[in-house]
């Protein structure tokens, strides 16, 4: 008996490959083998920046209370102990938030837990 592929779910795997290509330069868009590499890496990229972009936003708005702490005359381990001493619950998104776009309300909410 011969031997018989499956041509048409073979292409269509192709296609789906090539489709997620589409924007590379060179090679990596059109030729299935390098194609098929580049698509792997990618994935796997945005598979561990996805986890990444969490740590790194929560270190970029530590960094911004922080400034606008010292701007107030703490510290950011200081202001965030006080924080937690008067169960002022909040997060550090909207601190940072607080600190960038409305100084005086941040300063507010520093003054109070001095």
């Amino acid at each position: 008996m011969p031997r018989s592929t499956n041509s048409v779910a073979s292409r269509r795997r192709r296609k789906k490959i090539i489709k997620q290509a589409k924007g590379f330069f060179g090679r990596r868009k059109n030729v299935w083998t390098v194609a098929k590499n580049a698509v792997e890496k990618a994935m796997l990229y945005a598979y561990r920046d996805r986890r990444q972009k969490k740590r790194n936003f929560r270190s970029l708005w530590i960094q911004r209370i922080n400034a606008g702490a010292r701007q107030n005359g703490m510290s950011y381990s200081q202001l965030m102990g006080a924080l937690k001493k008067n169960n002022i619950e909040l997060n550090r998104k909207v601190l940072a938030d607080l600190a960038m776009n409305h100084p005086e309300a941040f300063s507010a909410i520093v003054q109070k837990v001095k």
